[in-house]
């Protein structure tokens, strides 16, 4: 300050000091010079760059075609899937077929069966109504032994006569049954067998043994081998 008052005393004008906007302006100006220099390196060759980005869209493109080839089918694909589904049915179509065939059959079986039954049915309704035809026609002839007894009886009033003639159509009575297959069991001073004789009463015998038969209360039959009717006994205690 000493310095510019002397200056102004001796006639001379004092250095003006610089201003500030033109180093402020003069800085940018470095700042550009210097961002020139550096721009070059930083930038990139237009081919190089031109050449990655055509890579990128054939790696896109190429992307995009192999999941529409995993989302579109081969077209042996769908032929071995069509193949199958078609297997399938005529697999499915036989099954049906042959389960039809088979409910044919056991239909026709059972009707079979049904008229099997039936006619079996009728059959045995048939021997059943002719055997009884048989044996009634059997049994006629001693029908009229014992209304020609019976009427001779009321005519002489004779009893031997009459028992003459009880006694005939009696015998004429077995014969008939005893062709039917009828037979007499034997009881009287056999065992008891409780299969075959019906104990009606237990009874005090001397001389006999127990659990012999003594006496016949009514007589048993047997047919074909099979008891018809128990014989109705005493046996000794």
């Amino acid at each position: 300050m000493q310095n510019d008052t002397d200056k102004q005393a001796d006639g001379e004008e004092p250095t003006s000091a610089p201003e500030p906007d033109k180093l402020t302006t003069a800085q940018p100006a470095d700042e550009e010079e210097a961002a020139a220099t550096e721009e070059p390196e930083a930038t990139e060759e237009p081919g190089a760059g031109g050449d990655e980005a055509e890579a990128e869209t054939d790696a896109g493109d190429q992307a995009a075609t192999e999941r529409a080839d995993e989302a579109e089918p081969e077209p042996e694909a769908e032929a071995e899937t069509k193949a199958e589904e078609d297997a399938i049915a005529a697999d499915l179509a036989r099954a049906r077929a042959e389960a039809e065939s088979y409910l044919d059959d056991l239909r026709r079986l059972q009707a079979d069966f049904d008229n099997y039954r039936k006619r079996t049915l009728r059959e045995q309704t048939a021997r059943t109504a002719s055997a009884s035809q048989a044996l009634v026609a059997r049994l006629l002839p001693v029908l009229d032994n014992f209304e020609l007894a019976v009427s001779a009886a009321e005519q002489s009033r004779d009893f031997d006569r009459m028992l003459k003639g009880v006694e005939m159509v009696l015998g004429a009575l077995r014969e008939v049954l005893e062709g039917e297959g009828l037979v007499k069991i034997e009881a009287e001073g056999k065992p008891f067998d409780p299969e075959r004789h019906e104990a009606v009463i237990a009874v005090e015998q001397e001389g006999g043994e127990p659990g012999m038969v003594v006496d016949i209360v009514r007589a048993g039959y047997e047919l074909g081998g099979k008891v018809l009717r128990p014989a109705m006994v005493k046996v000794a205690k």
